[in-house]
C-alpha cells in the first residue's frame, strides 16, 4: 500500500533532506513509534522500515527508544514475587 502525505517543498529544503530520504526517515520514525507503543513487533517494524530486524533495533537508539520493550505488569508481578 502506497499512503502519501503533501510536504511543502520548502519544508523539504529546511530538513536538507530530498523527498526518498524524509520519505525513508518517516517510515522508520513510524516504525520505531509503533513498535514503541507495543503495536508491532521488532520484526514487524523493521519490515516497515525496510531495515534488517538486528539493524533496526540498533538504530532505535538513534531516535530514543529502547530496544527491549516490557509491560509495566512484569515489574509489578516480580516485585510481588519477590516480596
Amino acid at each position: 500500500a502506497i499512503i502519501g502525505i503533501d510536504i511543502p517543498e520548502d519544508f523539504l529544503a529546511i530538513t536538507g533532506k530530498t523527498s526518498e530520504e524524509f520519505a525513508e526517515d518517516a517510515r522508520f520514525l513510524l516504525a520505531a513509534k509503533m513498535f514503541e507503543l507495543g503495536r508491532m513487533s521488532s520484526g514487524q517494524a523493521a519490515r516497515l522500515a525496510g531495515m534488517h530486524r538486528v539493524d533496526f533495533l540498533l538504530a532505535l537508539g538513534t531516535v530514543g527508544v529502547s530496544m527491549i520493550q516490557t509491560d509495566d505488569t512484569i515489574f509489578v508481578t516480580s516485585w510481588r514475587v519477590a516480596e
